[in-house]
């Protein structure tokens, strides 16, 4: 059972979501039955793990790396807080996840299983209205990532990150940051 404090946060958050009617926010709101508290290097995820559960970050940093070889991992996003984390292709597919998601710092999670999430969704058109636009902003966040490593010059990669998304310098190490702009930490410190 999560603390009221929790639900009054998803309350809250889902009052946001266009044309879902009070009934629905409460329904979905007690799905989310999950509390998950991380201390700093612990997994939400790790490869070959099949993900089963969307998180809500109430607090905390986390970070999505893929793992390359042992000793060497490229860092391919973050999860702070009021933000969702999964490792979304596992969810989606139900095939068992490439990336690990690993604690930076203390986070507090709340979760809804893969099972309660799909039904709410089937459920609720305003929600899965909601939940594509979602997943089309995600999608377009990428694609910039995407086209930002392209960019062979790190100063230009750097810039668009900052223009882009100008809060992650406040809370992500910068050895982080270097590996998903795909730099030295040293090349990093120099550009900024």
């Amino acid at each position: 059972m999560l603390s009221p404090d929790a639900c009054t946060l998803l309350t809250a958050l889902l009052s946001r979501v266009p044309g879902l009617e009070p009934e629905e926010i409460a329904d979905f709101a007690a799905r989310w039955d999950q509390s998950v508290l991380l201390r700093r290097g612990d997994f939400l995820v790790q490869p070959g793990q099949v993900e089963q559960r969307l998180c809500f970050v109430r607090s905390g940093l986390l970070r999505i790396y893929f793992p390359i070889t042992p000793g060497e991992e490229t860092c391919v996003g973050f999860g702070y807080a009021n933000s969702l984390l999964c490792s979304f292709p596992s969810f989606a597919t139900g095939q068992p996840s490439e990336y690990a998601i690993q604690a930076l710092q203390q986070s507090e999670l709340l979760a809804i299983g893969r099972a309660d999430f799909m039904e709410f969704m089937e459920q609720s058109p305003a929600f899965s209205r909601f939940w594509r636009m979602e997943l089309e902003k995600a999608l377009v966040g990428r694609m910039e990532h995407e086209i930002d490593l392209l960019l062979p010059e790190p100063a230009q990669r750097l810039a668009r990150l900052r223009q882009r998304s100008p809060h992650i310098f406040q809370l992500v190490p910068r050895k982080y940051l270097a590996s998903y702009l795909r730099m030295t930490p040293e090349t990093l410190s120099r550009l900024k």
